[in-house]
This record gives C-alpha cells, sequence and structure tokens, in this order.
C-alpha cells in the first residue's frame, strides 16, 4: 500500500495538473470503486460533474481534493489504486475504473485489484468527517512529538506495531516503518513501555529522514502499481536498506538480512544491528 511519500508525490501532482479545472464528465466504468458513495456509480457522477477542484490535501496516507461547494473528493488508493492525468484520447488503462473529463485532459482512476476507490464527502473539504480519526503525519506542523512519545510510552505493543497504528500517527507503512526501525537500530518487537524517550524520539526523527529521502525521489515502487500522476514510478527501493532483502548482507555491519511475519505481512531487520526483544530470544 502506498505510504506518505508516494501519497504526497500523488497530491504534489494533483495540485499541478488538477486543481482549478472543472469536472465537465464522469465515467464510471465499474461499481466496485465508488462502493463507498451511498449514491452509487449514477449519483456520484452527476454529485462530481460541474464541480471545480479547489485544493488537494492529504492527511498522512489519504487524500482528498475539496471541491467548489464546500464537498470533497476522497481518494483511497488502497493496494494498488493509480490516479493518473491523461490527455483525451490517450488509450485507455487496462483496469481503467473511473474517467473524470476536465476540457483538455482527464483524470482517470486505475486500480488493479479494486481495494481503492473514490467518494464524495459531503461538507469535507477542511477535513472530510471519514478522515477525522486519522491522526497527523510527522511533516505536519501541528504534529506534537512530545505527545506521540508520551503515548508510545504507555503502550505495550511493539513499536513497530505502534508506528503502523493510523490513529497514534498516520503515513507510516510497512516499509518506511522497517527503514526506519533499522537506521533506529531497534528491532520492532520492542515494546513501547520499555523504551526510553530518546529511543522514540529517534525512531520518530529516522523515520522522518526516511520519509523525506523518499520524497526526493518519488516515493518508492517495486512495479507498476505505484506511479504518480503522469505515470513514473517512484526509485527509492534503490535505496532500501533492509525491506525486501531478506538474506542480503546488512549496510552497516554485514549481518544477513532476516524476515519475519508480521500482520499478514512481513517485517525486515538485522540481527546483529537490531536485536531480538529477550522475551522472544526463545
Amino acid at each position: 500500500m502506498p505510504e506518505l511519500p508516494e501519497v504526497e508525490t500523488v497530491r504534489a501532482g494533483l495540485d499541478r495538473h488538477v486543481v482549478g479545472r472543472t469536472v465537465a464528465s464522469v465515467t464510471v466504468l465499474h461499481p466496485r470503486p465508488v462502493r463507498r458513495d451511498p449514491r452509487g456509480p449514477a449519483g456520484f457522477a452527476t454529485e462530481l460533474t460541474g464541480r471545480r477542484f479547489v485544493a488537494a490535501r492529504r492527511r498522512g496516507k489519504y487524500l482528498w481534493l475539496p471541491l467548489d461547494n464546500g464537498d470533497a473528493l476522497l481518494a483511497h488508493l488502497g493496494m494498488s489504486g493509480q490516479l493518473l492525468v491523461q490527455l483525451p484520447g490517450h488509450p485507455d488503462e487496462r483496469h481503467l475504473r473511473v474517467r473524470i473529463a476536465l476540457g483538455d485532459r482527464e483524470l482517470r482512476f486505475v486500480d488493479q485489484r479494486m481495494f481503492g476507490g473514490l467518494s464524495i464527502s459531503p461538507g469535507g473539504a477542511d477535513l472530510p468527517p471519514e478522515m477525522a480519526h486519522i491522526a497527523r503525519d510527522p511533516f505536519d506542523p501541528e504534529f506534537d512529538d512530545d505527545r506521540f512519545v508520551g503515548r508510545v510510552r504507555l503502550r505495550q505493543a511493539g513499536i513497530k506495531r505502534l508506528l503502523l497504528d493510523q490513529t497514534l500517527v498516520s503515513g507510516i507503512g510497512n516499509i518506511y516503518a522497517d527503514e526506519a526501525l533499522w537506521r533506529a537500530g531497534l528491532h520492532g518487537d520492542r515494546p513501547g513501555d520499555r523504551l526510553r524517550p530518546i529511543q522514540v524520539r529517534r525512531v520518530l526523527a529516522e523515520a522522518r529522514a526516511v520519509m523525506a529521502a523518499a520524497l526526493q525521489e518519488g516515493g518508492t515502487s517495486f512495479d507498476a502499481l505505484y506511479v504518480n500522476v503522469n505515470g513514473e514510478s517512484g526509485y527509492f527501493d534503490r535505496s532500501l536498506h533492509v525491506y525486501g532483502r531478506e538474506g542480503l548482507p546488512c549496510d552497516r555491519c554485514g549481518g544477513l538480512i532476516r524476515r519475519q511475519e508480521f500482520m499478514n505481512r512481513s517485517s525486515f531487520f538485522c540481527p546483529v544491528c537490531q536485536p531480538v526483544p529477550r522475551k522472544r530470544r526463545d
């Protein structure tokens, strides 16, 4: 699933190419991507037609486009969703689901697996109520580092699980959590309540650093499923130190990177630089 750098890259592209344009027409080619909208495909298209996009905003991994009537178009990319800007007449993508005509260009929602989707949030221009429970991300000017540290140190869950808790901090996903923990020299199973404040701050600082670096390269992409609005893949996967590198030597100590199952996903870590907590060494 796209994480903060990927979603911010898409948001910036939408800001350049879509904001200020008026929707001429909407074509829903498959009903599933608009399943979250209670109006259904026809109602979704009718409600959006004639509206003008006035901004492109993001909280964590979630995107929305405020409309000129105070509503907002919500966009969740899911596992494979893409928002692409194309010229009219450009060949349809294989998994094109929704076409939004904007005069001399089109905004297209393409989604192979259809876990993502689009919907309209009434009155959601400033902050859609559907996203009110999502915490601020580490780049948000109002993100409170002290509060984050305090909340982490009250929890018994492992630090990686806490980094992925979008009600605690948003935008950090599986890839950047593993990378931040490697940089901080901490194993993801280290309980939050056993970490010193300086360790929590180090993890947070490293999460910011690794995501900022990814932003410079347009995000992380392992296949064609993540692209920015112009169809260009991110290249930060070339700079990863642990994620997806099982069996390869650690860039810091030379130990072999290991993989372990984690919440129906995988975690990657260096057993030398990131020793497993004692309670799990058996």
